[in-house]
């Protein structure tokens, strides 16, 4: 047995139907529907606990992404009082965000975009709330105090200017998209500028000669230069943290969406070989793609990389060739297939989350991240999946990123 699916087992892959894309976000609004009533006006973790939600206050860096899917709920219903139940919930969440971005409540970190594109954002561009509006505007001015000119990026976490933080991940390219909306908001060049400069910086380091990547990047503080590339949740710093190489596709389309720089879809191409080349027979990635075939019992799977990789094909498809963007389409439909028969929760007694088999992050004897939500569903896992399956149905839809 291959460690990984050959490029030709991948291509004969199924892909998913228009009719199995819209059964699978039907049951995905309806999980949603029986959150709303479960958690009253509170947010779910990070990750499940055997397969259920922890709700709790507006906190972490994930809260965006339940928001997110209440949006996106609300968007397939039709008039009715179903769709303003879901459009109270979206609004009086933002109200929850709008007061967490005033009273600087755990907004220290790079995770602007995660929190607020998917919530405030999808409210003003959905309901043309203003309150979504200013939290966003608002969110966008935190997250550029983070800007590091000596190095040119957007420090992830942790003291300001100090050493061993003096850092970016390649998770904050799907943070840039709110200091680019904020700049066509408010006419302020600021915002797109930073991003413009971070997304240089990332882009000049984090994707390695194999297309593969780092997940974090060490900048030196006194010069600014690059000084190494490091891992915390994957399984060694050499390996590809399968959520990051995933960040990595969807990243660079939307930095193509933004720039429209020609060398952005190169990288792209890169990053999404070598996490189509890393996937198991099934065609969910284990947590790092160093596992394949034959780790099944021994190592978890991220099934949030795979959606999230889907995501990223179908944006990048909008912008390229015919020929070249049914190739990405359709990768982007045989993964949706894999998780829609085999990752898809169907059975709410079993699950609250919509996608099984996620992981949050997984300890090794190489990284330095504690162990949470292995073998859990995720949120951002549950939004992603939710969003892929728009894409396939409206690929006009306008998206929040």
């Amino acid at each position: 047995m291959d460690k990984w699916i050959t490029q030709e087992k991948l291509c004969e892959a199924s892909e998913i139907s228009a009719e199995d894309a819209s059964k699978a976000l039907d049951r995905c609004i309806a999980k949603v529907e029986q959150a709303l009533l479960c958690y009253g006006g509170l947010f779910p973790g990070p990750a499940s606990v055997k397969n259920f939600y922890i709700p709790g206050e507006n906190r972490s860096w994930t809260t965006g992404f339940f928001t997110g899917e209440v949006w996106l709920s609300y968007e397939n219903l039709p008039e009715g009082r179903k769709k303003d139940l879901f459009l109270e919930a979206g609004l009086s969440h933002v109200d929850s965000f709008l007061e967490r971005i005033e009273s600087r409540t755990d907004v220290d970190h790079h995770d602007m975009g995660f929190l607020y594109s998917p919530s405030c954002v999808a409210a003003y561009q959905l309901t043309g709330s203003q309150k979504g509006k200013r939290a966003a505007v608002l969110a966008a001015d935190q997250l550029i105090t983070r800007f590091q000119e000596k190095g040119q990026f957007l420090q992830a976490w942790g003291e300001m200017g100090a050493r061993d933080n003096y850092r970016f991940i390649i998770d904050c390219l799907l943070n840039l998209p709110l200091l680019y909306w904020a700049a066509e908001e408010t006419g302020k060049p600021v915002y797109r500028d930073i991003a413009q400069r971070h997304i240089h910086t990332a882009m000049s380091y984090v994707i390695r000669e194999d297309g593969s990547t780092w997940h974090t990047i060490f900048m030196d503080p006194v010069t600014g230069a690059f000084d190494h590339g490091a891992t915390c949740q994957g399984y060694r710093d050499g390996s590809a943290w399968a959520r990051g190489q995933a960040w990595g596709i969807y990243g660079t389309a939307v930095a193509y969406k933004y720039t429209r720089r020609t060398e952005y879809f190169e990288y792209f191409r890169r990053v999404a070989g070598y996490f189509l080349s890393h996937l198991p027979d099934d065609l969910c990635p284990f947590w790092d793609l160093t596992f394949g075939n034959g780790d099944e019992t021994s190592e978890p799977r991220d099934s949030s990389s795979a959606v999230i990789a889907a995501c990223g094909m179908l944006e990048m498809s909008k912008y390229l060739p015919e020929d070249t963007a049914d190739y990405y389409t359709g990768m982007a439909r045989r993964l949706m297939k894999a998780m829609t028969v085999h990752y898809q929760s169907t059975d709410p007694k079993e699950a609250q989350g919509q996608l099984l088999h996620g992981t949050y992050s997984k300890k090794s004897p190489y990284n330095t991240c504690t162990q949470e939500g292995v073998d859990e569903c995720v949120i951002w896992g549950d939004y992603f999946f939710m969003e892929a399956l728009q894409r396939l149905l409206r690929p006009e839809w306008t998206i929040y990123w």
